[in-house]
């Protein structure tokens, strides 16, 4: 495995690290897909291990892992649009450096969980949009995510998430920008997306919104709903457990459906 790590630009701590899986070195165009972990943490902070274990399950199912440390709020007020031009940068350093890193740049998916789920979903719906490019830097058509992956996602500050005062206005000048579900267009990717019923913190009528939004763009989607579980799962087993209710078996499946998805998908 080769781990490589690459800024995002010398004004800003956001940076792209990978996790290469080693191709047949008889084999200069080999090329691999790939998926980009977008981590959670409230726009506060970035958790490290477990987005770094998140990463490591997709490269052992044979993706090229990265995952994208994006700006946090103590850096940049309000917040966005930075973690999405980050991304979008990202996408664009994919693309330079497809070759070296054997990534086939066509069968590249974001997986986003908690308010990373919020970047992903407004990465599907402005991936195309005229402003997007321009502060990125790039043509849109070098934005382009193959699939979209959302995990106990928040989608929009009308459904229940942030509640603590103050902390809105942190993320956004704009909260109807920020409202995923209402910005869904024919142009998003298949997405999955998974969440627990009973999410304590998000509430699961989030979820429930992006997927009417996509079904009504007829956008190919697939939702799961499991039954119990607190929020901030990952992979739901013993490995990203922060609590002992956090080792969910039943919820860890998951993990098997997304990969059989993107298998069908990418």
């Amino acid at each position: 495995m080769q781990i490589v790590k690459e800024s995002l630009g010398s004004d800003t701590a956001a940076y792209l690290q990978g996790y290469l899986r080693a191709t047949n070195p008889d084999d200069d165009d080999q090329t691999l897909p790939a998926v980009i972990i977008i981590p959670g943490g409230s726009y506060t902070h970035i958790p490290q291990p477990q987005t770094e274990t998140l990463a490591l399950a997709f490269f052992n199912l044979g993706y090229q892992a990265f995952f994208l440390r994006y700006s946090v709020v103590d850096e940049k007020q309000p917040l966005y649009p930075a973690p999405l031009v980050e991304l979008a940068k990202s996408f664009s350093m994919l693309r330079a450096k497809s070759a070296d890193w054997h990534v086939d740049f066509d069968r590249v998916a974001v997986a986003g969980f908690s308010v990373g789920g919020q970047v992903a979903a407004l990465y599907n719906d402005y991936w195309d949009a005229p402003w997007l490019a321009e502060q990125a830097g790039a043509k849109s058509e070098e934005f382009k995510p193959a699939a979209v992956i959302l995990g106990y996602p928040e989608i929009s500050p009308k459904l229940g998430f942030p509640v603590k005062e103050g902390m809105l206005e942190q993320w956004t000048d704009d909260p109807d920008s920020l409202a995923a579900d209402e910005h869904v267009t024919a142009t998003n990717a298949p997405t999955f997306i998974w969440v627990t019923a009973d999410d304590p913190l998000v509430p699961s009528t989030n979820s429930l919104a992006y997927a009417t939004a996509l079904s009504q763009a007829k956008v190919p989607y697939e939702l799961h709903v499991f039954r119990h579980g607190p929020h901030g799962l990952a992979l739901a087993n013993h490995l990203t457990a922060w609590k002992r209710e956090a080792n969910q078996p039943h919820v860890a499946h998951w993990v098997t459906l997304v990969e059989e998805w993107l298998n069908d998908t990418l």
